[in-house]
C-alpha cells in the first residue's frame, strides 16, 4: 500500500467517524484494494491471516458492522445463515449465485420494482433490496 492510498483510506475512516486503527486500516486495505467486491466475514479472516494480520474472526464481524453502520459498506443478507458484505454502497440488486455461493451487481437501473402493496399506516420505504437466485439448469 502507498503512502498515498493508506492517507485515502484513513481519511474514508475519520470521514465515516471511525478512529483509523492499525486492525481498521488493515481490514480497510483488504476490503477496498480490490475495487467493488462481495466478501464474508469468515473470507475476510481468511485474507487478513494470509496478509499477516492478526485478529479475530469476532473482531472482524465487529468492524463490519460498525464500517456498515457508518454507510462504509452494504450488508447483504442472502439466508439466515449467510451475510455477504458490499463495498458498492449505491443503491443496487444481486444476483445470488446459489451453487457457487457468490453474487453478481444488477445495476438499479437494469431492474423496475412494481406493485408494492401499500405500506403500513406511518411507513416509507427506505430502499427495496432484490436478490435474484440463480444456478445452472439440471441436464
Amino acid at each position: 500500500m502507498t503512502q498515498s492510498d493508506f492517507v485515502e483510506l484513513e481519511k474514508k475512516l475519520r470521514d465515516a467517524e471511525l478512529r483509523p486503527t492499525k486492525q481498521r486500516l488493515a481490514l480497510a486495505q483488504l476490503l477496498y484494494s480490490q475495487g467493488n467486491r462481495h466478501i464474508t466475514a469468515e473470507r475476510l479472516h481468511s485474507e487478513a491471516m494470509e496478509a499477516g494480520v492478526a485478529i479475530s474472526l469476532a473482531t472482524i464481524y465487529n468492524n463490519l458492522h460498525q464500517f456498515t453502520t457508518a454507510g462504509l459498506l452494504r450488508e447483504v443478507v442472502v439466508d439466515s445463515s449467510r451475510s455477504y458484505f458490499d463495498t458498492n454502497v449505491a443503491p443496487h440488486h444481486h444476483f445470488f449465485h446459489e451453487e457457487q455461493g457468490t453474487l453478481e451487481d444488477i445495476a438499479k437501473s437494469d431492474l423496475t420494482v412494481a406493485n408494492i402493496p401499500p405500506l403500513p399506516e406511518g411507513t416509507e420505504i427506505s430502499s427495496v433490496d432484490v436478490i435474484v437466485r440463480v444456478n445452472s439448469p439440471r441436464r
